[in-house]
C-alpha cells in the first residue's frame, strides 16, 4: 500500500514562471501510486503560505509524509515554518534540498536551519555537493537522491559537427547571469559571424529586457522565445549545438541535466554542484564565473576539436542515464515505504 503524501513547494508553472521541480516530480509519484496532494500554485506569497499551513491543517490526519521542496532565499522561511506545522503534528517530513545558495543559508540562519533539518525524517540532497555542505554542518540525516528526468522525452541527438550556435535555457534573473551569455556570443562573432544564441525562459527581475536591450544595441543575432514547454525547447534544441550555463549559483539544475540528454555540448561556470553534475573535459567543460572570456575560450575549444566534442556528448548521456526516474524512483520508493 503507498502511502499518502502531501507535497508542498511552489507550483508556479501556471503563472509567469518556469516549471518547478514539485510539477514533474508530483506527477511520476501518482504514476507510481502514491496519493499527492500539492500546495501551493499562489502567486501571491503570503496566500501561498496559508494555503502551504492550511493543507497540513486540513490533511495532518491522513498524511503519512511531507515532501517540502526547500530553497535558500526567501521560500527557506515557508520550509521551515511547514516543517514546524509538522512537528506540531507530529507528521513526518522530508526537506528536497535545491538552490546553490542553500549553503549560504545554513550559515547565516543555524538556529533555523537546525529546527528544519535536524528534526527531518531524511534530507534528500540531489548533489555531492549540497550533500558534504550539510554533512560539514552537522547533519547527518542525509541521503542522496539526484534530481530525476523522464529520459525517454529527452532524445539524444547525434551531432556529426558543431557550429556556434548557443541554447541558454533558464529564468532571467541576475543570479543566472543571462547577460555573460549574450557577452560571449559578442566576443566570439570577432571570429565567427555567424555565431547566434537562443535565450528561452521567461522575466524574473528586469534581466530579459536589459539582455534585449544589449543585444539590440550590439546588433547581436540573440532569438528569445520566453517561456517553453520542456518538450518544446526540447525539439528547439535539435537547431543547436552547444548549452551555455553562465550562472553564478547553483546545484545540479534539470536544465542542464536535460541538455546533456539531449546531446548538446556543454559549457558551464564551476558553481556549486556543477563540479558534480560535469566532469571538466569529460562530459562538458567548466570555466569560472563572470569569466567571459574563458567561456568563450571553452566554446572556442568545442569548435576547433569536434571529435573530442562529440565523445564529450555521448559521456553526457551516459552520465545523466543515471538521472532517469526509471533508475531514481527505486531511491525514492525506498526511503517512502
Amino acid at each position: 500500500m503507498r502511502k499518502n503524501l502531501l507535497y508542498i513547494g511552489n507550483d508556479l508553472a501556471i503563472n509567469s514562471f518556469t516549471a518547478t521541480y514539485i510539477s514533474f516530480f508530483s506527477k511520476v509519484l501518482k504514476k507510481e501510486g502514491y496519493q499527492v496532494r500539492t500546495a501551493s500554485n499562489k502567486n501571491n506569497k503570503a496566500l501561498r503560505l496559508v494555503e502551504m499551513l492550511g493543507m497540513i491543517v486540513k490533511h495532518h490526519k491522513s498524511t503519512d509524509i511531507v515532501l517540502i521542496d526547500t530553497y535558500g532565499a526567501l521560500n527557506f522561511y515557508y520550509a521551515y515554518l511547514v516543517a514546524k506545522a509538522c512537528q506540531l503534528y507530529n507528521l513526518e517530513y522530508i526537506p528536497i534540498l535545491h538552490g546553490g545558495n542553500l549553503p549560504t543559508r545554513l550559515e547565516e540562519s543555524k538556529d533555523f536551519s537546525k529546527a528544519l533539518f535536524g528534526k527531518a525524517k531524511m534530507n534528500v540532497a540531489p548533489s555531492q555537493f549540497l550533500y558534504r555542505i550539510f554533512n560539514s554542518a552537522g547533519f547527518d540525516n542525509l541521503q542522496i537522491i539526484p534530481n530525476a528526468i523522464e529520459l525517454e522525452k529527452f532524445p539524444f541527438k547525434e551531432r556529426k559537427s558543431f557550429a556556434p550556435k548557443m541554447l541558454w535555457v533558464r529564468r532571467f534573473q541576475g543570479r543566472y547571469n543571462p547577460m555573460m551569455s549574450i557577452k560571449v556570443l559578442e566576443q566570439l562573432k570577432k571570429e565567427y559571424p555567424l555565431a547566434e544564441l537562443c535565450m528561452v525562459g521567461p522575466e524574473k527581475d528586469g534581466s530579459l529586457q536589459k539582455c534585449k536591450d544589449y543585444a539590440e544595441k550590439h546588433d547581436l543575432k540573440v532569438i528569445f522565445t520566453g517561456k517553453l514547454k520542456k518538450k518544446e525547447w526540447a525539439k528547439l534544441s535539435e537547431e543547436y549545438d552547444i548549452f551555455l550555463n553562465s550562472t553564478n549559483i547553483d546545484n545540479t539544475p534539470i536544465s542542464v541535466i536535460e541538455a546533456m540528454a539531449l546531446g548538446l555540448a556543454i559549457v558551464s561556470t564551476d558553481v556549486g554542484g556543477m563540479k558534480d553534475l560535469i566532469d571538466h573535459q569529460e562530459n562538458g567543460v567548466l570555466v569560472p564565473w563572470k569569466d567571459e572570456r574563458s567561456m568563450v575560450l571553452a566554446v572556442k575549444s568545442l569548435l576547433e576539436d569536434q571529435g573530442r566534442t562529440a565523445q564529450m556528448t555521448l559521456n553526457a548521456r551516459k552520465k545523466v542515464s543515471n538521472f532517469d526516474w526509471e533508475k531514481v524512483k527505486e531511491n525514492w520508493n525506498e526511503l517512502l515505504n
